[in-house]
């Protein structure tokens, strides 16, 4: 179970269920809270890879890209909508939402039991109403009634958000590599100068795209183009033939027949 606790009220904003943890089930989770309360002015968790990068440097791409720390794709996205993220050093540091987990799993296995749940799907379906039953009993007013949340200015643009993200440059004929494979823009009108230092973003669903000048450019995977031979009219394989000497292992002149068949054997 992933899930976000709000500091100042203990209100859970967001939970969702996944199969283990993974950055889609963080990703649903603060896509759940944006959409409900809006955009947090903080960000507080632990140091897991998901939140952040594993690398220690940046790459050149990134440096010139102008970033200034190395960051997960997690990382990214927080950055891009301005939410400060602090990574907590120990478990007791985040001491409200660790005893978040301590009541839920109390009491969530006997609420969804009750319920009938048997799945994922379903264990999700139920949460909506779970979380607000758990609510109404554990959260607390705040001592500032002011919010710290913003809204967002684009609801549409949390998918490209929450994605995979990688740095690529662009081959001389307006195409990018990804996972083996090659992909262009899929309308016309989008051409890029070769070597240009772009990035390719990668949605939960699957979906291949280029974000570039905050806008979402989609791109469709094309043929690998074959490179052949060309072989001049009358020319042969080169390939020597089995018999041919170059097969056979080099022995200089006065060698005797005991070091000629270790020679010709190695």
């Amino acid at each position: 179970m992933h899930a976000a606790i709000d500091d100042a009220t203990g209100f859970v904003v967001g939970a969702a269920f996944t199969q283990n943890e993974c950055m889609e089930g963080y990703c649903e989770v603060m896509k759940q809270g944006f959409m409900k309360y809006g955009v947090p002015l903080a960000l507080y968790s632990d140091k897991h890879t998901i939140f952040r990068s594993p690398a220690e440097k940046l790459t050149l791409d990134e440096e010139l890209d102008g970033q200034t720390i190395p960051l997960s794709s997690f990382g990214k996205a927080m950055a891009e909508l301005a939410v400060e993220h602090i990574k907590a050093n120990t478990p007791q540091a985040k001491g409200r939402i660790e005893r978040l987990w301590e009541t839920l799993q109390d009491r969530l296995p006997v609420e969804l039991r009750l319920l009938g749940v048997k799945n994922i799907n379903d264990a999700n379906k139920s949460l909506p109403k779970l979380l607000e039953k758990h609510n109404r009993s554990y959260s607390v007013p705040p001592a500032d009634e002011r919010s710290a949340y913003r809204s967002l200015e684009s609801w549409e643009k949390l998918e490209y958000m929450f994605a995979f993200r990688h740095t690529r440059k662009i081959g001389s004929g307006n195409e990018i590599k990804y996972k083996n494979d090659v992909y262009v823009p899929r309308e016309t009108g989008y051409y890029f100068e070769a070597h240009t230092t772009v990035e390719v973003r990668e949605t939960f669903s699957g979906e291949v795209f280029l974000w570039h000048k905050d806008k979402a450019i989609k791109l469709k995977k094309i043929e690998r183009v074959k490179k052949q031979e060309t072989k001049s009219p009358g020319q042969t394989s080169r390939k020597p033939a089995a018999d041919h000497p170059w097969r056979k292992g080099f022995v200089n002149k006065g060698q005797s027949t005991q070091n000629r068949n270790i020679a010709i054997a190695s």
